[in-house]
């Protein structure tokens, strides 16, 4: 059994609250470019939804087999994630981010070249290996260099990317879309992003970041697995991602097929959807951080948040099956979901980086993004599954909503104190880079 931790020594230093002073002005750039990124990330991500009812079209797909391309993103970019937490760990966590940016770049633009349906499943299938780093990166920088009272807020901007993304993708993206077809907007939007890497070589962190290098080497990734908040968080992340990958998947399908809008009027409700996502995401940020500030603890702000949203949206999303016969109140009711699920949203991640600590910031988020990303190969192909067998969407929202009250629940009662765990000391010279991933 390994020594038990001496607090001189082995009980990593606690991380600034950031109360005694103002943000500095190069991270709060650093984090917007970081929720730039994700926005871009996002976009990329979930183009080749917006462009499904054509591809379905050119290549006679049923949707089952739609829904098996929709979710091959999710295979590489799920399995890659703990060898991607291993990365930014033991490289440069920024030149890591900007190599992994520019391979999803590149696969972006090159995706408008492909013309089977094997070509197209193969760019997936490298994009979502070079998006694979981006939030073990993220949690990673944000452990190391933001203090715990702006955390809620920046947690908050990179998170509302994930809604702003496709919100512009799917309004902007499908106009031009239908005015200039799929394959030249993949190109443009491909190279263009490219373009981030330019700011982000002169504002990315440098230094150590708040705390002084750890005396004890960083955790296994046995030690993480050992902790039963890790598996909380495993789990909460699952839930909360089936809504989001079923948002990002089936969303404009659903409004054109089930709801009958045109493609105009698809992107003005998905891209409404998404912004509410994303609004709530920035308000709740800030109100948690107000929370924190005015003395509540960490564990009651990010639980209440996290377990209270996923709840909210399981409820919403039963009201989107109970009213499929009515159009409008199935889409307030989805507007609704939206809504809850930002609560969620700016304080899950929030969550990781506290227990996590700046030593395994990017593991833990490797592993956990690994488990929450199965939704994002669950989600799309049994909704399409769902919608053959039955004909509708009703009992894929009602599939949707026991998802997410299970997440709240592991948010609520798996996931313990919110707070740094002191990870013991293990025996360095056994690790090879397998074993400490």
């Amino acid at each position: 059994m390994p020594p038990a931790p001496s607090p001189a020594t082995d009980v990593p230093p606690r991380l600034d609250t950031g109360a005694r002073g103002p943000v500095p002005r190069g991270l709060t750039v650093a984090v917007l470019l970081l929720g730039v990124s994700v926005f871009i990330n996002y976009v990329d991500r979930g183009n080749l939804a917006i462009a499904a009812p054509l591809l379905e079209k050119q290549l006679h797909l049923s949707p089952s087999q739609l829904g098996r391309l929709l979710s091959s993103f999710f295979w590489t970019y799920a399995g890659f994630q703990i060898f991607a937490g291993w990365l930014v760990d033991r490289f440069d966590v920024n030149r890591v981010l900007a190599a992994g940016f520019m391979v999803w770049s590149l696969a972006t633009a090159a995706t408008g070249a492909a013309y089977t349906f094997t070509a197209l499943l193969l760019l997936r299938l490298v994009l979502g290996m070079g998006e694979s780093v981006a939030f073990p990166s993220y949690s990673k920088i944000l452990a190391k260099y933001c203090p715990e009272s702006f955390r809620g807020r920046a947690n908050a901007f990179i998170s509302s990317g994930i809604a702003a993304g496709p919100a512009f993708g799917i309004f902007f993206g499908a106009r031009l879309v239908a005015r200039y077809g799929w394959r030249p907007f993949f190109v443009a939007l491909g190279l263009l992003c490219l373009l981030w890497l330019l700011p982000w070589a002169k504002w990315m962190p440098r230094g150590p970041g708040m705390v002084a290098a750890p005396k004890t080497p960083p955790p296994s990734m046995l030690q993480i697995l050992e902790q039963p908040s890790a598996w909380g968080t495993f789990v909460g992340l699952f839930a909360y991602n089936y809504l989001s990958y079923f948002l990002l998947t089936w969303l404009p399908y659903y409004l054109e097929h089930e709801g009958h809008f045109s493609m105009e009027k698809m992107g003005n409700i998905g891209g409404l959807a998404y912004g509410i996502l994303a609004a709530s995401a920035l308000v709740c940020g800030w109100i948690a951080d107000l929370w924190l500030a005015q003395g509540a603890s960490l564990t009651l702000v990010r639980k209440t948040f996290t377990a209270v949203g996923l709840a909210a949206a399981s409820l919403f999303s039963v009201g989107v099956a109970v009213f499929a016969f009515d159009a409008r109140l199935a889409i307030l009711f989805l507007f609704l979901t939206c809504a809850a699920a930002g609560l969620c949203t700016s304080n899950l991640w929030a969550i990781t980086q506290t227990l996590a600590g700046p030593q395994a910031a990017g593991k833990w988020t490797g592993m956990q993004n690994f488990a929450g990303n199965l939704a994002g190969a669950v989600s799309p192909l049994l909704t399409g599954l769902v919608v053959e067998w039955t004909g509708h969407f009703a009992w894929a929202f009602v599939v949707m909503s026991v998802v997410l009250l299970g997440g709240a629940f592991s948010w609520t009662f798996i996931v313990g104190r919110v707070e740094p765990i002191a990870w013991a000391p293990h025996e360095a010279a056994t690790d090879s880079p397998v074993e400490s991933v």
